[in-house]
């Protein structure tokens, strides 16, 4: 049986695209295609999981075709959840065992986990236009956080979209790898943290390395222990 669209584990639902969106044609038409050659994938915009009381977001860039797009939570079932579930085990920040399931019973008690863009593209690339259509459910998903103190960026797109949502400029705040803006949004304070995307493909080249990964880890779960 394919996952439910509707009864996700600890789902969080307010600021999430409805279950067949349609806002990004491209990318709902991979998404009809996909629900045919995998019926047993989720197949839907991926929810966000985790505490909307959480004090850390933390923004990848899109499902991954067999690891969110399959199991309808965010970076489980595929190499890049294993990495990031077992570093947020490490620093205190998940409870419970993860498995790749969406039913293995992880629980995110001060943070949360979501996508700048909620459904899974052809070759993990989505356009200019659709990180722009899917920004407002970022939007509103921050505005939905009001302990949020952290946001850690998972990437460039990421990053970039995490600013916009927060109305400021990327070139104001660049990406780098390990580097920690203090921000203020408004009559908010928000520190973003940057990290490269923790894919199989970063970590084989070298790019990112786990003790690169954990040093980002250690920083954040040091400002949150303080705060």
């Amino acid at each position: 049986m394919p996952p439910s669209r509707s009864s996700l584990h600890s789902p969080v639902r307010s600021g999430e695209p409805g279950v067949d969106c349609r806002l990004c044609p491209r990318l709902a038409a991979y998404r009809d295609a996909n629900r045919v050659l995998m019926p047993e994938g989720f197949n839907a915009p991926v929810p966000s999981f985790g505490s909307e009381s959480g004090r850390l977001l933390i923004l990848g860039l899109a499902p991954g075709l067999n690891g969110a797009n399959r199991t309808g939570r965010p970076f489980t079932g595929d190499y890049a959840g294993d990495l990031l579930y077992a570093t947020l085990k490490t620093f205190g920040l998940s409870e419970g065992v993860y498995s790749g399931s969406m039913d293995d019973g992880v629980r995110l008690p001060d943070a949360l986990i979501s996508n700048a863009v909620r459904c899974v593209p052809p070759e993990n690339k989505p356009t200019g236009q659709e990180i722009n259509a899917c920004r407002p459910f970022l939007t509103n998903r921050i505005e939905t956080m009001p302990q949020l103190k952290m946001i850690l960026a998972l990437g460039r797109i990421a990053h970039d979209s995490a600013l916009r949502a927060l109305e400021i400029r990327p070139a104001q705040a660049p990406f780098g790898h390990g580097r920690r803006h203090a921000l203020t949004a408004g009559s908010r304070s928000i520190t973003l943290y940057d990290s490269y995307h923790c894919s199989r493909y970063n970590t084989n080249t070298g790019r990112l390395t786990e003790a690169m990964f954990h040093d980002v880890f250690r920083s954040i779960a040091a400002e949150l222990k303080a705060s």
